[in-house]
């Protein structure tokens, strides 16, 4: 039963925590695209909480994982520390994901993160999308860049995203478009879409083998490829 429309917490025997996952490819410390993230995830932090949902936030600083997102690209090992990254985002009911622009493009560090990642690892997973950078010239790269990759990734990204240039910090109106994009989130994680795709619908998409974490270990005897393996019958 989902929270009602006016914010109002609702009542149940028993709220399972929500698990929301920032990536952020922010170079520097303190980082304004990390901020920006965190700052996105706390908001739909105490939304669901005024809805009776409890939620814990993952921090990933794909900083601190450069050279093992460079060594799973080049050379397919992964490592300890990138395994346990991908592991938080296969768990997580939502994602909040936030890159500084260079050159009119996403970070390249954001891009190789979710690159190797397995393709089925995130299919239905709410995302929010945000990104810095020093000018507003930049100002539509989320939308023309990174709702490509995550449509490719097969999850639901929210309508409203975000982009910081210096001067939106000091704009009274940026906070209200975190607390919609937060509301937005908070939203696709109270109405279960995630847990409706991968429950209902999971079978109906296209997988590879050993793919969602290790766990996609079936085989459909009955797909058109299988079939033509077999000369057609």
């Amino acid at each position: 039963m989902n929270a009602p429309l006016d914010g109002t917490s609702r009542t149940t025997p028993e709220t399972t925590t929500r698990r929301i996952a920032v990536v952020s490819a922010g170079t520097s410390d303190p980082s304004t695209t990390t901020m920006l993230a965190n700052r996105v995830a706390d908001k739909a932090a105490t939304i669901a909480a005024a809805r009776g949902i409890p939620v814990e936030i993952d921090l990933i600083d794909l900083r601190a994982l450069a050279e093992d997102v460079t060594t799973a690209l080049v050379a397919q090992h992964v490592s300890p520390a990138l395994q346990a990254a991908s592991d938080i985002m296969r768990d997580a009911d939502a994602i909040v994901a936030s890159t500084p622009v260079y050159k009119a493009g996403a970070s390249g560090l954001f891009t190789a993160f979710f690159q190797v990642l397995d393709n089925d690892l995130l299919i239905g997973t709410p995302v929010a999308l945000a990104a810095t950078a020093g000018s507003s010239r930049h100002a539509l790269v989320v939308d023309d860049q990174l709702r490509g990759l995550f449509s490719y990734l097969r999850t639901i990204t929210v309508p409203t995203s975000l982009f910081a240039a210096p001067e939106d910090w000091n704009d009274r109106g940026f906070s209200g478009r975190i607390e919609r994009t937060a509301t937005e989130l908070v939203a696709l994680i109270d109405g279960g879409f995630r847990e409706a795709v991968r429950g209902e619908a999971w079978g109906a998409y296209q997988h590879s083998y050993g793919s969602a974490g290790g766990t996609e270990l079936g085989i459909d005897l009955d797909s058109d490829l299988m079939r033509m393996a077999t000369g057609g019958r």
